[in-house]
């Protein structure tokens, strides 16, 4: 079983989207895993805290710290910069960070831990629609 989960997003920050899986899911009683892909290079997939919002903005506050923006000196190295300064840096959190999930399902029910949620974690300035592949068997 496949879909496709399309995420719209404002700028830097962590975009949850665990209702929509589970709203998927919710439609099969079975066991299996659940895959997740994101379909892009400037952002990525990760499992993190959903009680407190301090942790995701705490999240995108290190790894902007980790990786500046390429205007930033301490990134004059960069040579792809025509996309603006926030884009290679993009790139390169995408590439520390998971592109792909796995996910236990039991009863139709992703297998969370009780404060764990799915994010779109995204990596550019301006607003994007993401585009997230799933594939339960």
């Amino acid at each position: 079983m496949q879909t496709e989960f399309i995420i719209s997003t404002r700028g830097p920050g962590l975009y949850e989207f665990t209702r929509d899986v589970c709203n998927w899911l919710n439609s099969v009683e079975a066991h299996g895993l659940l895959t997740l892909f994101v379909r892009h290079t400037s952002c990525s997939l990760v499992i993190q805290e959903n009680a407190d919002p301090e942790v995701q903005t705490d999240m995108n506050a290190f790894f902007q710290r980790l990786v500046p923006p390429s205007n930033h000196p301490s990134m004059s190295y960069l040579r792809h910069t025509y996309e603006g300064p926030d884009d290679m840096p993009a790139h390169i959190k995408a590439a520390l960070l998971p592109v792909s999930l796995t996910v236990p399902v039991a009863n139709g029910r992703p297998v969370l831990g009780t404060w764990q949620g799915i994010y779109v974690f995204e990596h550019r300035s301006q607003p994007h629609t993401r585009k997230v592949a799933a594939h339960f068997a």
